[in-house]
């Protein structure tokens, strides 16, 4: 599955302003909702639900939050950016600079683990996450995203 099908440029923030995890979930939570057709408070719910059984800081200055909940109808894929990197109790306790967020239906076991490997594989790529850490813009975040994944 790919992440191009699925990630909206509204679901994108190019600068996020929160200043730790909990207020990262919500603002991630407040610009995927409206795409995944699912209340903002309920996407944060199950996102902060999920951190509590472990971070999902995996390192390297990255992150992703995932969950599913019942309201939501298909895969809904957002991304945030914090420039200046935010504290997300990750595997190696460095701050967290790239967010991808996930959220899939309750019972889309196969569709989520589709698209978490395929986070997984692009964040891999050192030139990948060095391009979206000096992109300019939202627009462009967007696009190297889009390129970068119709290549795999």
């Amino acid at each position: 599955m790919k992440i191009s099908d699925i990630l909206k440029l509204d679901a994108i923030i190019a600068d996020l302003k929160a200043e730790n995890k909990a207020e990262i979930i919500k603002e991630l939570s407040q610009a995927v909702a409206p795409v995944a057709g699912a209340d903002a408070e309920d996407v944060a719910a199950v996102l902060m639900e999920r951190e509590n059984l472990g971070s999902t800081g995996i390192g390297g200055g990255i992150a992703i939050p995932h969950g599913k909940l019942e309201t939501v109808k298909s895969i809904a894929v957002g991304f945030g950016r914090s420039i200046k990197g935010i504290e997300f109790d990750s595997l190696d306790n460095r701050p967290v600079h790239l967010f991808f967020l996930l959220l899939t239906p309750e019972h889309s076991t196969g569709g989520h683990l589709k698209v978490l490997a395929q986070i997984s594989k692009l964040l891999k790529m050192n030139q990948f996450k060095e391009r979206l850490l000096s992109a300019g813009s939202t627009e462009q975040i967007h696009k190297i995203i889009l390129e970068t994944d119709e290549e795999f």
